[in-house]
């Protein structure tokens, strides 16, 4: 079963039968490096091709080097799952570190990273949508798998990120 193309949540007639905005949409703080802006926006227009996304996620990308989560953590990206499947999900990513990782890294590998971090947090919004019944380390393991075969598919299509 790929949990990027279940069909689940059109079982559940809150999701399936009401008129709701669909989609996925990016939304960029002015800061973020325009490379980065680039290739979150190309690989935004290959995800929507070959996925559905039946309750609009939109992706806000900071310029910030870590995101606070709700628990008080600092980390690279977040996924809001709200309780009430009414409310729509929103994910964040950190890109402020992109610099460092570039001198570190080389490009392809701090794009990659970046690119990494939204599809790791698209699974959880999958996960979310389809009801998933994975505890916490089971979710997490998926998202990791995920992450990986997301991106590798992905980079078959091009050369650089």
């Amino acid at each position: 079963m790929n949990i990027w193309k279940d069909t689940k949540w059109r079982c559940n007639p809150v999701l399936y039968n009401t008129k709701r905005r669909t989609g996925l949409r990016f939304r960029f703080q002015r800061e973020v490096n325009c490379n980065v802006k680039r290739a979150c926006k190309d690989f935004g227009n290959w995800l929507r091709k070959e996925y559905e996304f039946p309750i609009r996620v939109v992706i806000y990308f900071k310029s910030t080097p870590y995101i606070k989560a709700m628990d008080g953590d600092y980390v690279s990206a977040t996924f809001f799952e709200p309780f009430d499947k009414l409310v729509k999900p929103y994910i964040r990513v950190a890109t402020g570190d992109y610099e460092e990782m570039l001198s570190e890294w080389g490009e392809d590998n701090a794009l990659a990273a970046i690119l990494g971090s939204v599809a790791h947090e698209l699974t959880h919004y999958f996960q979310w949508i389809n009801d998933s019944t994975l505890m916490n380390m089971g979710m997490e393991r998926q998202a990791n798998n995920y992450r990986k075969k997301i991106i590798k598919a992905y980079a078959k299509t091009r050369e650089h990120p």
